[in-house]
């Protein structure tokens, strides 16, 4: 498991602590073979489990570790720095949990409302506007939004003159409530067709902002280790694929929002993982009213030290939904 080669009878009936012959080995992992749960990867060759079989094996026949307190010291240690954004905090959690298991790690960060310096509605054509947003940090943010038809410039510049003297140094959450007043209410000193501009920006940015999150993937050159084949390493790369497809990843992560505790995938088991060979331990975190806000993990080859990882990421969801409280 530890080296992801494969075992022969022999080997396993000399570390046996019951005296038994490789033949009563063989004759085992021959009827594990016929049900699926162990292959051969050439002829003459020791056996693997085969995901059918770690999936039985994590399932029904692992008993996990408990972290070892250098382990629970480490992750709480850099979970509770202070001074530092929810993302940094998030940031550094999936830092220790890469380098802790050795694997790539990862965390679907919530996406932070921050406050805004400027914004812009300027138009690409017909029925369309590009929304440009400026944070009071620099970011830019641009967003395609449908408008009605027939919309002049001097209507887009009364709704940027509009949102610029509501929003300017307020996060959108903080001025949205007050803006979607004062439309409905037609206490907005903006035309109705203006109103439709300003409620389709709203409408856009705040459904992106809650419904998407950050995905910080930590620790890579973690998974460079022990490619000794060819066969490895286009397993590498497709894993590497796997990881630059951000909203599939984000999607994948998205599954255990209802999830009571670690989640589990074995390679074929996710349509993402089907040609990496990898393994995916993933846990949500949650807010103090037990809502979900996000998921955090690691990512590595279906020969993960399981026993070992499994608290290792549930004890890290553990400290962030806490902190998070």
């Amino acid at each position: 498991m530890s080296t992801g080669q494969p075992v022969g009878s022999r080997t396993l009936a000399r570390r046996l602590q019951s005296p038994i012959s490789p033949a009563t080995v063989r004759n085992v992992m021959a009827d594990l073979e016929d049900a699926g749960l162990l292959y051969a990867p050439h002829t003459s060759a020791g056996r693997l489990p085969t995901q059918v079989g770690l999936r039985f094996f994590v399932d029904g026949l692992l008993e996990l570790g408990n972290l070892t307190d250098d382990d629970r010291a480490n992750i709480e240690g850099k979970c509770q720095a202070a001074g530092r954004t929810v993302e940094e905090m998030l940031g550094e959690a999936t830092e220790t949990l890469s380098g802790l298991s050795h694997c790539a790690g990862l965390v679907l960060a919530p996406k932070e409302d921050v406050p805004f310096r400027q914004v812009e509605f300027v138009s690409i054509g017909p029925g369309r506007a590009l929304l440009v947003m400026v944070t009071e940090s620099g970011l830019v943010e641009n967003r395609v939004i449908d408008i009605p038809p027939g919309i002049t410039q001097s209507s887009l510049t009364q709704a940027t003159n509009y949102l610029n003297a509501r929003l300017a140094g307020r996060t959108l959450d903080q001025a949205n409530e007050e803006i979607q007043n004062e439309i409905a209410a037609h206490q907005a000193e903006i035309d109705e067709l203006t109103a439709k501009v300003v409620a389709a920006g709203l409408a856009t940015h705040v459904d992106d902002a809650r419904k998407s999150g950050v995905l910080i993937v930590r620790g890579r050159a973690n998974l460079l280790g022990e490619i000794n084949e060819t066969v490895e390493l286009e397993r590498l790369r497709s894993l590497f694929d796997a990881l630059d497809e951000k909203a599939d990843l984000q999607r994948l992560l998205e599954t255990t929002r209802t999830a009571d505790g670690v989640q589990i995938f074995i390679g074929a088991e996710s349509e993402l993982f089907r040609e990496t060979d990898s393994s995916m331990v993933v846990a949500p975190y949650r807010d103090s009213e037990s809502r979900f806000v996000g998921a955090i993990g690691v990512i590595g080859p279906t020969r993960l030290n399981y026993a070992r990882i499994i608290p290792m990421v549930d004890h890290t969801a553990g400290v962030i939904s806490r902190l998070l409280g």
